[in-house]
């Protein structure tokens, strides 16, 4: 199978990219090891469980609706549940080494001219004692759960960690009826305010999410950590705890939250293993790129959270740039 250019990944920076590449008369191919399109920002119900209104469980759904269209009506191939497990280096370009179906077992290879890499990002979890009880799931699982599968992890949960995934997570399950006891996060609030710059874009959605906590009386703990979760054969409560200054756990603070669920999440790093078997430069744990996403490796470009942690909004753009980047490389032309 040949293409001039693949791209690894469908989430917003991987559609976006395609659909820029693709209306610029790039023979494109989208790959991504999952069932459907979208990533973990736009994951879909199965049509078999007959969603009413899966566009309660999103923000930004009329942007996924234009995404999905966009690329029903225009020709770049698809390949979901293909698991791109190497990127080679060959003379004329790259072959992708792919892995078909759930089992991963039937070997598919996909040789482009150029690679577009959007591999996105995956969840970080501090461990903590009784961490590893049934009852206790990331913070994206919990949400993929709801999104993808439209259950719930349990009846009463607490959703726990830092970083902007927890408010969404914390919203959801209340809104699917969860009582969540306790959204605790770790983070101070006036260093959130030193970034109000970068945030000021999100504060619309951060607004909503507020908006959903206090409807459904979640009590927000600040500057507070999980310290133990208990249980025998799986989860029965977790015990929080006031931190200082300096993050340490406040000796006498801590109390016991009742649940059946703890959503756990301590940020998002980003996916770069293709990027650095590709002998790509990193900046930090991201993938470096130009204005341009191009990586420093010829012919292989980067986008959204592979490049740095910066949410849908920053992946979509990103992904634009990067696509009709390479379809100006492709053309011999000038970006546009």
């Amino acid at each position: 199978m040949r293409t001039d250019l693949a791209v690894i990944g469908a989430g917003p920076a991987g559609l976006a990219a395609a659909l820029a590449a693709c209306a610029r008369g790039v023979r494109v191919t989208l790959v991504d090891a999952a069932t459907r399109t979208g990533g973990q920002f736009y994951r879909q119900p199965a049509a078999e469980l007959g969603a009413r209104r899966p566009e309660a469980l999103h923000h930004g759904w009329r942007t996924w609706e234009r995404l999905r269209d966009g690329l029903a009506a225009g020709a770049v191939r698809v390949l979901t549940d293909h698991h791109v497990w190497c990127v080679e280096r060959t003379p004329d370009g790259f072959t992708l080494h792919t892995l078909l179906g759930p089992e991963q077992e039937e070997p598919v290879e996909v040789r482009a001219r150029t690679v577009l890499l959007a591999t996105g990002g995956y969840e970080q979890v501090l461990p903590f004692p009784g961490w590893t009880l049934p009852g206790v799931v990331t913070a994206g699982g919990a949400q993929a759960m709801l999104k993808g599968g439209l259950v719930v992890p349990g009846r009463r949960a607490v959703v726990a960690g830092t970083g902007p995934l927890l408010l969404p997570v914390a919203t959801g399950l209340a809104a699917a009826g969860v009582e969540v006891a306790a959204l605790v996060e770790s983070a101070d609030p006036q260093r959130l305010a030193r970034h109000a710059p970068a945030l000021a874009r999100k504060l619309p959605e951060g607004a909503g999410y507020a908006v959903g906590l206090l409807r459904h009386r979640v009590p927000v703990l600040t500057r507070h950590t999980v310290v133990r979760a208990h249980g025998d054969d799986r989860l029965t409560g977790v015990t929080v705890a006031a931190l200082d200054a300096d993050g340490h756990v406040r000796p006498g603070t801590g109390r016991h939250l009742p649940c059946d669920t703890l959503a756990a999440g301590h940020g998002m790093l980003p996916h770069t293993d293709l990027a650095e078997g590709l002998g790509c430069r990193l900046d930090g744990l991201a993938v470096a790129v130009d204005t341009e996403q191009r990586t420093d490796v010829p012919g292989v470009w980067a986008a959204g959270e592979a490049t740095g942690i910066g949410g849908a909004a920053l992946a979509l753009a990103e992904g634009h740039i990067a696509g009709c980047s390479a379809a100006a490389h492709l053309h011999g032309t000038a970006p546009g």
